[in-house]
Protein backbone atom coordinates (compact mmCIF):
# COMPACT_ATOMS: atom_id res chain seq x y z
CA UNK A 1 0.00 0.00 0.00
CA UNK A 2 1.41 3.42 -0.87
CA UNK A 3 1.84 6.20 1.69
CA UNK A 4 -0.78 8.28 -0.11
CA UNK A 5 -3.50 5.63 0.28
CA UNK A 6 -2.46 4.83 3.86
CA UNK A 7 -2.53 8.40 5.15
CA UNK A 8 -5.66 9.52 6.98
CA UNK A 9 -7.76 12.24 5.44
CA UNK A 10 -7.59 15.63 7.13
CA UNK A 11 -10.77 17.17 8.48
CA UNK A 12 -10.67 19.78 5.73
CA UNK A 13 -10.49 17.05 3.09
CA UNK A 14 -13.38 15.16 4.69
CA UNK A 15 -15.47 18.33 4.78
CA UNK A 16 -14.66 19.12 1.14
CA UNK A 17 -15.67 15.62 0.05
CA UNK A 18 -18.89 15.83 2.12
CA UNK A 19 -19.81 19.20 0.56
CA UNK A 20 -19.16 17.80 -2.93
CA UNK A 21 -21.44 14.81 -2.23
CA UNK A 22 -24.17 17.12 -0.96
CA UNK A 23 -23.86 19.34 -4.05
CA UNK A 24 -24.07 16.22 -6.18
CA UNK A 25 -27.41 15.43 -4.50
CA UNK A 26 -28.70 18.89 -5.47
CA UNK A 27 -28.38 20.41 -1.98
CA UNK A 28 -27.12 23.93 -1.24
CA UNK A 29 -25.35 25.04 1.92
CA UNK A 30 -26.69 28.16 3.63
CA UNK A 31 -25.07 30.02 6.49
CA UNK A 32 -26.08 32.85 8.73
CA UNK A 33 -26.19 34.19 12.25
CA UNK A 34 -29.23 33.91 14.50
CA UNK A 35 -30.55 36.68 16.69
CA UNK A 36 -31.02 35.76 20.36
CA UNK A 37 -34.79 35.52 19.75
CA UNK A 38 -34.32 33.25 16.74
CA UNK A 39 -31.83 31.09 18.65
CA UNK A 40 -34.38 30.61 21.43
CA UNK A 41 -36.99 29.56 18.84
CA UNK A 42 -34.44 27.26 17.17
CA UNK A 43 -33.59 25.54 20.44
CA UNK A 44 -37.25 25.02 21.33
CA UNK A 45 -38.10 23.55 17.91
CA UNK A 46 -34.99 21.34 17.83
CA UNK A 47 -35.81 20.01 21.28
CA UNK A 48 -39.43 19.21 20.41
CA UNK A 49 -38.84 17.78 16.93
CA UNK A 50 -35.37 16.20 17.34
CA UNK A 51 -34.51 17.55 13.86
CA UNK A 52 -30.88 18.18 12.95
CA UNK A 53 -29.73 21.60 11.71
CA UNK A 54 -30.18 20.71 8.06
CA UNK A 55 -33.73 19.36 8.45
CA UNK A 56 -34.75 22.26 10.65
CA UNK A 57 -33.48 24.85 8.17
CA UNK A 58 -35.02 23.08 5.17
CA UNK A 59 -38.40 22.79 6.87
CA UNK A 60 -38.27 26.39 8.14
CA UNK A 61 -37.72 27.68 4.61
CA UNK A 62 -40.44 25.42 3.18
CA UNK A 63 -42.90 26.60 5.85
CA UNK A 64 -41.98 30.23 5.21
CA UNK A 65 -42.60 29.66 1.51
CA UNK A 66 -46.00 28.08 2.23
CA UNK A 67 -46.94 31.05 4.44
CA UNK A 68 -45.87 33.40 1.64
CA UNK A 69 -47.95 31.55 -0.96
CA UNK A 70 -50.99 31.63 1.35
CA UNK A 71 -50.56 35.34 2.15
CA UNK A 72 -49.83 34.69 5.81
CA UNK A 73 -46.39 36.29 6.16
CA UNK A 74 -47.81 39.52 7.63
CA UNK A 75 -49.87 37.65 10.22
CA UNK A 76 -46.93 35.47 11.23
CA UNK A 77 -44.57 38.44 11.45
CA UNK A 78 -47.07 40.34 13.60
CA UNK A 79 -47.38 37.37 15.95
CA UNK A 80 -43.60 37.09 16.25
CA UNK A 81 -43.29 40.80 17.05
CA UNK A 82 -46.15 40.73 19.60
CA UNK A 83 -44.62 37.77 21.40
CA UNK A 84 -41.06 39.14 21.14
CA UNK A 85 -39.88 36.08 19.20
Amino acid sequence: MSDEKARALSNAEKQRRYRERQKGCGKKELRGYLTPEALQCYQEIAEKTQWNDSTLLSNAIRLMYAAHKLGQIGILNSWLNEHKR
